[in-house]
């Protein structure tokens, strides 16, 4: 597991302001959903699970919050839902070049993944948007408020790429695992 990219305290503020409208109704955000869709956090996974739809890519750290999810949550987010399910650690606050190369490989192919992180996957939204197709979505939680429904364009990719680039650590390195140019 190698660190490449960690966020500095200066750009913790940026996060606040969430990339896509909020809504409370899971129901309405799969409506408007475009694919590949991708989930991030636990959450957000149940939820659009329970609703009946199985994500392309869901990232859980069987956490939300801070503190550990209930038993029927992560119980509902259950490996058999997915075609595959992989493993990745990353500490907080950080992003690792499993992460990135994992996420980069379940969006290439094309099999719906369930991807279990050891540690945080609170900033892999940033990647994921980065990384997916202009229309797909990226979903992830806005605490106490509802889903964050990201609808990936040019404009929220480059505001993605360009926080990517301001992290600390090896922005060259953190694209090229993604699999995604820096421009």
């Amino acid at each position: 597991m190698t660190v490449v990219l960690e966020l500095g305290a200066d750009l913790r503020s940026e996060l606040k302001d969430p990339f896509g409208p909020v809504e409370p109704d899971t129901e309405a955000v799969l409506r408007a959903a475009g694919r590949p869709l991708v989930t991030v956090g636990d959450i957000v996974t149940f939820h659009v699970l329970d609703a009946g739809t199985t994500p392309d890519v869901a990232l859980v750290d069987e956490r939300t919050q801070r503190a550990a999810v209930d038993d029927h949550v992560r119980e509902a987010i259950d490996a058999s839902r997915f075609d595959r399910e992989l493993s990745v650690e990353n500490p907080p606050a950080t992003l690792t070049t499993d992460l990135l190369e994992t996420l980069r490989t379940a969006l290439d192919d094309g099999e719906s993944t369930l991807v279990r992180v050891d540690g945080e996957e609170d900033l892999a939204a940033l990647p994921a948007i980065a990384a997916v197709p202009d229309g797909a979505s990226v979903l992830y939680g806005q605490p106490d408020e509802g889903i964050v429904h990201v609808r990936v364009d040019a404009p929220v990719r480059e505001r993605v790429r360009d926080l990517l680039a301001r992290m600390d650590g090896d922005t060259d390195r953190a694209f090229a695992a993604l699999g995604v140019d820096a421009e």
